[in-house]
């Protein structure tokens, strides 16, 4: 899986000891990552005097190399095939809505979490957006009494579901 080649020489003038370079195992394609090694970069742009070691990552490449191996995602699929979007109504209930996502992922159900401090008329929109079929609520009194509050986003309908039968509460694959 490894191969060592010590005439591996980078490009780029910054790096001052070893360099590194990874291929798909073919070698049809040109690198999919590489870095190495710079003692001096960050001193160089007014830093302070540091060793690091950094890479880059080549997202071409590894899109060429999905496409080749018959595995690159449906995209558009994806943004239109969400079971849930999962949203805790503020910060500290996120290890709720972590747990809730968990579970349905678990299940086979596909999920979107909300972690970032969005409204719920945000959430609501981007559900639609994306195609999700239901919207899973938690706030403090859900949180409090291990519940969620789940609409069901082609009927409007929203029940209270307990925490652990969230999974048989959201069908997989139940588009709007």
């Amino acid at each position: 899986w490894v191969e060592l080649d010590l005439s591996v020489v980078r490009g780029l003038a910054y790096y001052t000891g070893v360099v590194f370079e990874g291929f798909d195992r073919a070698g049809e394609l040109r690198a999919i990552f590489g870095g190495g090694r710079y003692d001096a970069l960050l001193e160089t742009f007014g830093g302070e005097s540091m060793p690091a070691v950094g890479f880059g990552f080549g997202d071409a490449v590894i899109v060429e190399l999905l496409k080749e191996r018959g595995v690159l995602p449906d995209f558009e699929q994806g943004r239109r095939g969400v079971d849930a979007v999962i949203f805790p109504m503020s910060p500290e209930l996120r290890p709720e809505a972590v747990r809730a996502a968990s579970a349905l992922r678990d299940a086979g159900r596909r999920v979107d979490l909300i972690l970032e401090g969005k409204k719920a008329k945000w959430v609501f929109k981007h559900a639609d957006r994306i195609g999700a079929s239901y919207v899973v609520v938690i706030g403090k009194r859900e949180a409090d009494n291990g519940i969620a509050a789940v609409k069901d986003l082609a009927t409007s309908e929203q029940r209270e579901v307990s925490l652990e039968d969230l999974p048989s509460a959201i069908p997989a694959g139940h588009r709007k």
